[in-house]
């Protein structure tokens, strides 16, 4: 895999819109506002590419004006990191516009970049993949930097320094905390705190003992079954199928797999019938591993554990429950292509080389 570079103090990063235009619309601006600042607070310098903040209508028609803002990110050596905005549902519908770019191709693979996001975003870290480039399952623009909170997340807080060079941790500890979703992202919401609660059930071990390793591989289970199947959009089982953006079997072969479920919290009958879809392909059967995201507010928390056992029905595969990352918040940044080593019986995981290149 082809490594970016951590970021240093005064860097120029991207903020792009891959899927939802919500960064552009006035209802958002505080946020907007909110999330410079406090990426300035970290020594960065943001840059809004200028398709970014155009609006839910506007970025909804235009898919090709989504692509061209990674493009031109990628293209200008002054940047050297791209935070996606938000995530979504239709990020697949980029893929024409990216991967038949030879330019873009090329600039990825010569000229990689730090990437960071989460949710429908999972559609363009597994085009990074493909391409061999690592990014970061992790933190994007809205949900994350620009909490409305006084502080960022303090947990959040911690990987996102790990981007920024001389900050990088290599154990991937429980949160002491996590927080409820908010249900006001009004302005008037500015300066409060989330609804917070004692961590009480730390990481789980659902299944399997000892140490096991491999590069990390996977994301979010709605995106992953969308892929295959094109439920939401009747194009996009074509359109993924055509770019083979799900890695093949060979490629799911030793890896560490995390999944996690987004903000909709489906039913465990639907995860059910999602994880099903996912067997059939066989990953189950050739990974080395599971983590399993914490769900959002603890909502199907017993329920979705239940499921992943008896869908994978394979007591052998060893399996992590209730990590920090995806929707649940805090989040922490994983790493694609990395070596992760998970130990079960401590309950402990580590990234086991650098996501970045080195300086030389």
């Amino acid at each position: 895999m082809i490594k970016p570079f951590a970021l240093k103090n005064g860097d120029r990063v991207a903020i792009v819109s891959l899927s939802r235009g919500i960064l552009g619309e006035e209802t958002c601006a505080h946020q907007l506002e909110l999330g410079e600042k406090r990426l300035e607070s970290l020594g960065l310098k943001p840059v809004f590419m200028p398709n970014a903040l155009k609006g839910l209508d506007y970025l909804s028609d235009h898919p090709e004006a989504r692509a061209q803002d990674l493009k031109d990110a990628f293209q200008d050596p002054t940047i050297k990191g791209i935070i996606a905005a938000i995530g979504g549902d239709d990020t697949y519908r980029l893929l024409p516009y990216l991967l038949e770019d030879e330019n873009f191709i090329t600039n990825v693979q010569e000229n990689p970049k730090l990437f960071t996001g989460f949710s429908d975003t999972t559609i363009n870290h597994l085009m990074f993949y493909k391409l061999g480039m690592v990014s970061f399952y992790g933190p994007s623009f809205i949900t994350d930097i620009a909490e409305l909170a006084n502080g960022l997340l303090p947990y959040t807080k911690e990987f996102l320094q790990d981007y920024l060079e001389g900050y990088e941790q290599r154990e991937i500890r429980s949160s002491k905390l996590w927080y409820e979703e908010r249900t006001d992202f009004s302005k008037q919401a500015l300066g409060q705190d989330r609804m917070q609660h004692d961590e009480t059930h730390g990481y789980e071990v659902l299944q399997g003992t000892g140490i096991v390793s491999g590069p990390l591989l996977g994301g979010c289970v709605e995106s992953l079954y969308d892929i295959l199947v094109g439920e939401l959009y009747p194009d996009e089982a074509e359109i993924c199928k055509k770019y083979q953006l799900f890695p093949s079997l060979n490629e799911w072969e030793g890896k560490i797999v995390f999944l996690e479920t987004s903000e909709e919290k489906p039913a465990p009958d639907i995860l059910k019938k999602m994880l099903e879809t996912l067997k059939e392909t066989g990953i189950f059967s050739v990974v080395n591993g599971l983590i399993i995201g914490k769900p959002q507010d603890e909502v199907y928390y017993e329920e979705y554990k239940t499921i992943y056992s008896e869908v994978i029905d394979d007591v052998e595969l060893p399996i992590l429950y209730n990590v920090n990352f995806g929707h649940a918040y805090p989040r922490c940044a994983l790493p694609y292509g990395t070596k992760a080593t998970i130990d079960l019986d401590e309950k402990m995981i580590f990234i086991d080389e650098s996501p970045f290149q080195t300086v030389e």
